[in-house]
């Protein structure tokens, strides 16, 4: 005898947002095209270096008034089934009730072997959507990497950097030396 199993539609953010208040709080989740993700625990060369990174960004964006964390939901009014969480978000503007922010002006992956196709893929595209979002950074964590996107007048544009090259952010007044994205790590 077969089983029929109906698919249900999807979940939209207030339907998630409620949901994973009762999952338990060592566990991250986001929410993709109307389904929840568990994220996996990132390894230590994720962590560093989405660690130096924060610090980096985060001296910059101080005196500016704004604030660089890992961790957070992004949103987008127009897009009610999607809540993706990047290594990295800076923000500007009182700090938030919860982890969901839809005024974000950079963004920061690091690509993990087992992630890129998400985070090049359908995340990346759902970022360049967000309004607010100003530069979206791709980090490398396979190879010493960055990828820089910039909101233009018509489009994105992009540029690589290898580990001699230094991130020009205009957005906070100042850049970040690839080198010291992947301080610490060897090879």
């Amino acid at each position: 005898m077969a089983l029929a199993v109906k698919r249900d539609a999807g979940m939209d953010v207030p339907t998630f947002r409620r949901w994973v208040e009762a999952r338990p709080e060592h566990e991250r989740w986001e929410l993709l095209d109307g389904e929840p993700v568990l994220m996996a625990p990132p390894g230590e060369r994720h962590q560093r270096i989405v660690m130096n990174l924060a610090g980096r960004l985060d001296a910059l964006a101080e005196p500016r008034g704004c604030r660089a964390m890992p961790g957070l939901a992004i949103l987008r009014d127009a897009m009610d089934d999607f809540a993706p969480i990047p290594d990295v978000v800076v923000r500007c503007g009182p700090p938030l009730p919860d982890g969901y922010a839809a005024d974000p002006l950079l963004v920061a992956e690091v690509l993990s072997p087992s992630t890129v196709s998400l985070d090049r893929g359908r995340k990346f595209d759902f970022y360049r959507t967000v309004p607010s979002l100003k530069v979206l950074l791709i980090v490398y964590s396979d190879e010493a990497r960055v990828e820089v996107w910039r909101r233009g007048a018509e489009d994105w544009g992009g540029t690589a950097f290898g580990l001699d090259g230094t991130v020009a952010l205009p957005e906070l007044d100042g850049a970040v030396p690839v080198r010291d994205i992947y301080r610490g790590l060897t090879s």
